[in-house]
């Protein structure tokens, strides 16, 4: 049975390519996210490691310079210069460096930012001895020595065509300066491997500019020959500010820290790659089962004959697994293969993405092979296992039959049965979920739709039958006897049709679901930021790190400027809440801001009252008029007086006051942008204008309406665009499945299309027939995805409501026309070689075919 299961494969490699190439696809995908995510994360890893060989202990904190976020008493400064020293004169320490870090932008020639902003960071040189720091390579020069001066890194040097002499113009958290490149250097740094750059200041500068004269912000120490780690960090841990948030830990543990980290933010990028493979495999199901299904009606004379000369039940069985398990070890092999491609790929765009990814050699991992090979074996078999079943109760007396033989009524009623129920409970864990809400509804809303999606798929044989016989007349007045054929053929074996309908709906379901949750979120978001902010411009930091306090007074000099509304945030509690604040001047904000007051009034804000949101005034028990106690920042308390409550508006904090009542409790403002108002609107003239004022400034960001609605939008558009791509592995092996299961009717249907052409249809009216009949399948799949993702994309949206104020759902009418059109146009390009096959097929040998 195994030599004749190994010849059938050979015999029908055709019909089976297919199936391989879906097994392929989807293995490829698997395997292609392991490799990459084990030869990246290791890249990394070995990188943490490298970087921390030669630290006996680090030292890290988390300094509060401005005390903002202090108890009111103390400022935490990191590590002081002093502390350092008693470090470095421990017996058993070699070198103690201290680092300190912050936020550096370098501006190109056109004045643009070089870098993506939020890894643009600065740091300073901190020579030994020798004059050199072993942080980093210097290609030519040498480091800062004094103010005024700076090393680039060599990317930074070649994108701003800087070299030794040279000057450059660099932002940090204040106004922006010219400094002198003095040398560029090559590093292993993070911010540089993530597309960013890394400016080196000399140490006096870096502290001025980030922390304060003196202190640091982390220490790395080196231990001499024969000290131990563990010691060392004994004796340190005591040296360290009471006041301080620095902890000491060994180099070693540093670096299993790191790479805890590195596997935990791989991990996630793991299992969201897997999720994708996993519905390319699972629509990849549909189509293997399809095939075999195929493959068994075909050679059902064959079948019965084996029976008939002795060969059992379990043989017959077995002899289709095994062909299965042929097709599924070559295609594993075929997709582990394409997989380790996927992953030089993956790679290679991230660096031309400008993400550095570091040194190392590609990973293959032993359970990575397994992984690779179970998966399409065991997909393959399971898929082939109720066709294989089917085929063993093929009776002997068929082999005196035709080949073809129904499936028994018996099995769709009980198949209808099962799938009626599933439906039923997935359309029950759907709404329920939509209605509770919050995390848990959101979960019972995707258990529900996983039900109900396996569910609709196994009632598809039913479905089928009503919808394709309502479009027959349609097709049969339009096309007449291509059209009204094509319906009939459709119809024929639901069996078939469903499951190459079902591989088009599961795709279709999910884009569908996740372009209306897309486009519904960023209507929400653009209906409380955009549609409430009455301001011409919104000015921001690129890193999205506070703005210095002179920014809103050098716009409000910009000639046409009527309001820069400095928006200050902070966070202290209230009534014992701990809350969000935005602080700001009452005239400028109800200028520059739409505050829809529910209740009270906004003219309270310049009473020196404060607002409310709505919603969490209703969840705290608070009501105009009424007083909350208020502990600010410094440690201080007040009470504050409640004057109105407001609507949907993300623009704002839960609660906005006065800038004069925050202003005494800060010591420096966290302003994280300035609204600007003109009195002619926005211009290109204006907008150039106040970038003039602010100095050129490439690290702060001009938008105006425009830009808003992109900044908060593009992030969700660009979560599609990648969810699109990913989906899109699924929509191609649905239309390898079209092209399949079209191809093998065509086959067993040669008979029937010699007796067509010999009654007068002729060969354009038969490709026509089967390219409607691709048409017809594709589009019922594709209209019960789309119905699906709009039923699961409003529950979804239902269970977000809640937290999101302002939800409503968008009905995105133009791209689901686009969907229908795309299914439609995949049925036309899958029925292009069966249609041409079934052109030229010869009418006698086609009428003498059994």
């Amino acid at each position: 049975m195994f030599r004749t299961a190994v010849r059938n494969v050979f015999a029908h490699k055709a019909r089976l390519l297919m199936t391989l190439l879906a097994v392929l696809l989807g293995v490829a995908f698997v395997s292609g996210t392991l490799v990459f995510t084990d030869t990246i994360g290791t890249a990394y890893k070995n990188q943490a490691t490298t970087s921390y060989a030669g630290t006996a202990v680090g030292i890290t904190s988390y300094p509060d310079p401005d005390g903002s976020g202090g108890d009111g008493h103390q400022r935490d400064l990191g590590v002081s210069a002093a502390t350092v020293q008693h470090i470095a004169a421990l017996p058993g320490v070699a070198t103690a460096t201290g680092r300190v870090d912050g936020f550096a932008g370098v501006a190109d020639a056109k004045g643009k930012l070089i870098g993506n902003g939020w890894s643009n960071e600065g740091a300073n040189f901190a020579p030994g001895k020798d004059g050199k720091d072993p942080r980093y390579a210097f290609v030519s020069g040498t480091g800062p020595t004094r103010a005024g001066q700076i090393a680039v890194d060599q990317d930074t040097a070649r994108k701003g065509g800087f070299h030794v002499g040279s000057t450059a113009r660099v932002a940090t958290n204040g106004p922006v300066r010219t400094y002198t490149v003095t040398g560029v250097f090559t590093t292993d740094d993070g911010s540089v491997s993530a597309g960013g750059s890394l400016v080196l200041f000399d140490t006096a500068s870096a502290q001025s500019l980030y922390l304060a004269p003196g202190h640091f912000k982390d220490v790395t120490v080196t231990a001499k020959p024969g000290a131990s780690q563990t010691t060392l960090l004994n004796e340190i841990a005591p040296l360290l500010p009471k006041n301080s948030s620095a902890v000491a830990q060994t180099g070693q543990q540093l670096a299993d820290q790191q790479s805890r980290d590195i596997e935990e933010q791989f991990s996630s990028l793991s299992t969201m790659l897997l999720a994708f493979a996993g519905i390319a495999l699972f629509v990849g199901v549909f189509l293997i089962a399809n095939t075999f299904t195929m493959l068994v009606a075909q050679r059902s004379r064959e079948l019965a004959l084996m029976r008939a000369l002795g060969a059992s039940r379990r043989q017959i069985t077995r002899s289709v697994l095994t062909e299965a398990l042929v097709v599924g070890v070559a295609a594993s092999a075929g997709g582990f293969v394409a997989g380790v491609g996927i992953a030089v790929a993956l790679r290679s765009a991230m660096t031309s993405f400008g993400a550095k990814v570091p040194g190392g050699p590609l990973v293959v991992a032993p359970s990575t092979v397994v992984v690779a090979f179970a998966v399409g074996v065991l997909i393959t078999v399971l898929a082939a296992w109720l066709p294989a079943r089917r085929a063993a109760k093929i009776p002997p007396v068929a082999a005196m039959s035709s080949a073809d033989l129904p499936a028994p009524t018996k099995s769709l009623v009980l198949r209808n049965s099962f799938g009626g129920l599933l439906t039923a409970v997935g359309v029950a864990l759907v709404l329920i979920g939509g209605a509770k809400g919050g995390t848990n509804g959101r979960w019972t809303v995707g258990g529900g739709a996983a039900v109900l999606l396996t569910g609709v798929i196994v009632l598809t044989p039913l479905l089928s039958q009503p919808v394709i016989a309502g479009v027959r007349p349609l097709l049969a007045r339009v096309f007449g006897v291509s059209g009204n054929l094509a319906a009939r053929n459709a119809r024929r074996n639901p069996r078939r049709t469903a499951a190459t309908a079902s591989a088009l709906a599961i795709g279709l379901s999910l884009v569908t679901g996740m372009t209306v949750l897309g486009l519904s979120l960023g209507r929400t978001i653009d209906k409380t930021t955009v549609d409430n902010v009455s301001a011409d411009y919104m000015v921001q930091m690129a890193n999205g790190m506070p703005l210095d306090g002179s920014v809103a007074k050098e716009i409000a000099k910009v000639p046409g400027v009527t309001d820069a509304t400095a928006m200050q945030h902070a966070d202290f509690t209230l009534d014992g809440h701990f809350t969000a604040v935005t602080a700001a001047d009452p005239g400028g904000l109800t200028r520059t801001v739409r505050i829809d007051t529910v209740t009270g009034s906004r003219s309270a804000l310049s009473q020196g009252k404060v607002l409310v949101a709505d919603k969490v005034a209703k969840d705290h028990g608070w009501k105009v008029g009424d007083t909350v106690q208020a502990d600010y920042p410094d440690g201080t308390h007040a009470e504050v007086t409640v004057g109105g409550t407001y609507g949907d508006n993300l623009a704002l904090s839960d609660v906005v006051m006065p800038q004069s009542m925050l202003a005494p409790h800060v010591t420096k403002p966290e302003i994280q942008v300035v609204l600007v108002k003109t009195a002619n609107g926005a211009s290109a003239a204006t907008s150039q204008a106040i970038t003039d004022a602010l100095g050129d400034n490439p690290a702060i960001s001009v938008m105006d309406q425009q830009g808003i609605r992109d900044k908060f939008g593009g992030m969700i558009n660009d979560m599609l665009s990648i969810l699109y791509g990913l989906l899109g592995m699924s929509l191609v092996i649905a239309v390898l499945g079209v092209v399949n299961t079209l191809a093998m009717s065509v086959f067993e249907r040669r008979r029937e299309i010699g007796m067509l052409r010999a009654v007068g249809l002729d060969r354009r009216k038969v490709k026509g027939m089967i390219r409607l009949e691709a048409v017809v399948i594709s589009l019922f799949g594709a209209a019960t995805g789309i119905v699906l993702g709009l039923f699961v994309a409003w529950a979804t949206g239902e269970s977000i409501s809640g937290s999101l104020p302002g939800y409503a759902m968008v009905l995105p009418w133009t791209r689901i026309a686009v969907f229908l059109a795309l299914a439609a146009l995949v049925g036309l390009l899958a029925a292009a070689w069966p249609a041409r096959r079934a052109g030229r097929m010869d009418i006698l040998e086609s009428i003498k075919t059994e």
